[in-house]
């Protein structure tokens, strides 16, 4: 948080209604969270002389107001839930309300450094069609874990026929969702770099194309925390604790689970020493594929950093970022 102010409003994200207020001057407004209640919202903030809009992740709401704001010129700030609520802590705010927590995000909106670049409009559309597969892979799931309770036999061929028709919905879905991707040549160009490293295929890298914009345009150390497997220190005085990773992207690191636990073990070389070697040092299952995970993510950022696919003669060089 940086320690100048600055005018600027703050959004409080419903699925119906959005709640609005300014700072440091807290004049409020309630607008219905639709393409009518954008344009009102931004006259209104532009007879303000609202400039920076800070609005609050929540669940996908956000999404189109944020991408309206930015068409209309404004700067947005998004913030998430738990930066605004230790923002509240910070400023001793106990007291809860849709209006008191618009006009929170306004505050820490005013004094944030962060920012909010213009969404692009094919990754939101592709991430819900991605978020479709994932429902079904679930579904998928449960009904695998469903089926160990039974023994009858005709409820055992019902299941797996459910199972079938599910496998096969998920199959024709992803082959339509990278037909669709690969119509946009800098997409295309972006999934072919990730899918050239070795334990990568195409559901991770679709998973990464979509919902990780940002590789190629950060350093190797943002990159890892984004997707949350960097690993933080817990030190207090003469305690040494171990390090642990926390946040990021929950469903670009399942992805990247996925994919690490195989590569570790077969299919890429650079990750089957690294795992082999860290697991001889005495470090756990867990902690290991962590690492490979981190490994997978740096390589992803740095083919796309480069430009360049992933090389077998040259693990080392593909290990920088």
């Amino acid at each position: 948080m940086t320690e100048i102010s600055m005018k600027a409003a703050g959004i409080d994200t419903g699925k119906i209604w959005l709640d609005v207020a300014t700072y440091p001057v807290s004049d409020k407004q309630k607008v219905p969270n639709n393409a009518d209640g954008w344009q009102t919202l931004a006259d209104w903030l532009e007879r303000q002389g609202i400039g920076r809009v800070g609005i609050e992740a929540s669940g996908g709401y956000e999404r189109d107001v944020i991408a309206y704001l930015h068409q209309r010129g404004f700067e947005v700030v998004l913030l998430q839930p738990r930066q605004v609520r230790a923002f509240g802590l910070y400023k001793l705010r106990r007291a809860k309300n849709d209006q008191l927590d618009a006009a929170l995000i306004a505050e820490c909106a005013a004094r944030s450094d962060a920012r909010c670049h213009a969404p692009d409009s094919r990754l939101i559309a592709f991430g819900e069609w991605l978020l479709f597969i994932e429902q079904i892979e679930a579904d998928i799931a449960c009904l695998k874990t469903r089926r160990e309770r039974f023994t009858d036999r005709r409820i055992l061929e019902e299941i797996d026929r459910s199972i079938g028709e599910l496998k096969s919905r998920c199959k024709a879905q992803l082959a339509l969702l990278q037909a669709a991707v690969r119509e946009h040549d800098d997409l295309a160009r972006k999934l072919d770099l990730i899918e050239s490293i070795d334990g990568i295929g195409i559901r991770t890298a679709l998973t990464l194309v979509i919902l990780m914009p940002e590789l190629g345009r950060v350093d190797r150390e943002e990159i890892a925390a984004l997707t949350g497997v960097a690993p933080y220190d817990d030190q207090s005085g003469k305690r040494e604790g171990e390090r642990h990773i926390a946040g990021g992207r929950a469903r670009v690191r399942r992805a990247l689970f996925n994919a690490a636990l195989p590569a570790s073990q077969r299919w890429n070389e650079t990750l089957v020493e690294l795992y082999d070697r860290l697991t001889a040092k005495g470090k756990s299952h867990k902690a290991a594929l962590i690492a490979c995970v981190r490994k997978l993510i740096i390589f992803a950022n740095t083919v796309v950093k480069r430009q360049t696919p992933w090389t077998k003669s040259a693990p080392q060089q593909n290990s920088c970022a």
